[in-house]
C-alpha cells in the first residue's frame, strides 16, 4: 500500500481520555507508517470524497506515558498523509478561576521555553543537515489564524462562548506539577497546562502543517481550589472527552484545508 497521500487531509490528535471504541459513527482502519524516526499509526476514516485521520497519542488501548510519545514519528506520518488542517487536543489543568471547567478553550499561544523532547533532545524534525531544514519563523504564532477561525465558527453550535485566548504551558510528564510549579507557570501567563500538545505543535509547524489547538479543563490547578480525589480524575476525564467528542466529531467531517501563515527560512 502507498501510504503518501497526494490529496490534502485533516487530522485530530486526541489524548488519554479517547480510545478507538469511542468512535461509532465510522469504521476506523487502523494504518501502521514506517518514517524514518520509527513507526506509528494512524486511523483512516472514509468519508464521502475525502479520507481524515485520528492519531490516538497514547496508543488504543492506552499504553504510552506522555514521555513514552514518539513525536517525531507521529509528526512524519501527518506529513505522509499530506494533513494541512491539524487540530490537537488535550485534558488540561487550569491554572485561573476566571476559566471554566469542560468547555472548548482554543490555544492562542504556548510557553516552551527549553524546546526539547522528553529525551532531553531537541524538540525540531532537523536533527541532521539536510535540504529540508530551516529555521521555523512565527509569522502568525504557532497555532494558525485561518484555522482557529474555521473551527470557531464550526463550533459556535457546541457552546455559546468560546475562549480564544488561552495561553498553554507545557510541563511533561509523566508526573503532575507541584503547587509552586503551577504559581510559577501561572506567573510566567500560562492559562492552563498539560504534559503534551506543545511538542506536537512545534513539530507540525516545522513540516509546514496548519495546527489548531483545542482543550478542555478536567481540574483547577490553583491553590485552595477543590478537586476530586486521586480515584476521581478517569471520571473528570471522562467529561472531558464529553465535551469535547462532538467537536472533534464536526472537526473530521467539515473543516477543510487552510494556508500554512508561518514560514521556513532556509539559507
Amino acid at each position: 500500500m502507498n501510504l503518501i497521500q497526494t490529496t490534502p487531509s485533516v487530522v485530530v490528535i486526541l489524548g488519554s481520555s479517547f480510545q478507538k471504541d469511542d468512535f461509532t459513527k465510522w469504521e476506523l482502519t487502523e494504518t501502521v507508517f514506517d518514517t524514518p524516526f520509527g513507526s506509528t499509526v494512524l486511523h483512516g476514516v472514509q468519508l464521502k470524497n475525502r479520507v481524515a485521520w485520528v492519531l490516538f497519542r497514547h496508543g488504543s488501548p492506552h499504553r504510552l506515558l506522555p514521555n513514552q510519545i514518539n513525536y517525531r514519528a507521529n509528526a512524519y506520518a501527518l506529513k505522509m498523509v499530506n494533513c494541512q488542517a491539524l487540530l490537537i487536543t488535550s485534558s488540561v489543568g487550569i491554572m485561573t478561576t476566571d476559566l471554566p471547567l469542560y468547555k472548548l478553550l482554543f490555544l492562542q499561544d504556548l510557553i516552551y521555553p527549553e524546546n526539547r523532547l522528553p529525551d532531553g533532545s531537541t524538540c525540531t524534525m532537523f536533527s541532521y543537515p539536510s535540504p529540508q531544514q530551516g529555521h521555523l519563523v512565527l509569522n502568525e504564532g504557532l497555532f494558525s489564524r485561518a484555522l482557529t477561525h474555521q473551527l470557531i465558527q464550526l463550533f459556535t453550535p457546541l457552546q455559546s462562548e468560546i475562549r480564544m485566548d488561552v495561553v498553554f504551558a507545557y510541563a511533561g510528564g509523566p508526573r503532575t506539577k507541584t503547587p509552586a510549579e503551577n504559581r510559577y507557570w501561572a506567573a510566567m501567563g500560562a492559562h492552563v497546562n498539560s504534559m503534551t500538545l506543545a511538542p506536537e505543535v512545534v513539530l507540525a509547524n516545522e513540516l509546514e502543517i496548519p495546527c489548531a489547538g483545542l482543550v478542555v479543563g478536567h481540574k483547577y490547578s490553583v491553590p485552595n481550589v477543590q478537586n476530586p480525589p486521586d480515584g476521581g480524575i478517569q471520571e473528570t476525564l471522562d467529561t472531558a472527552r464529553e465535551r469535547l467528542e462532538n467537536a472533534v466529531q464536526w472537526f473530521i467531517e467539515s473543516s477543510t484545508p487552510v494556508p500554512f501563515g508561518n514560514h521556513l527560512f532556509r539559507f
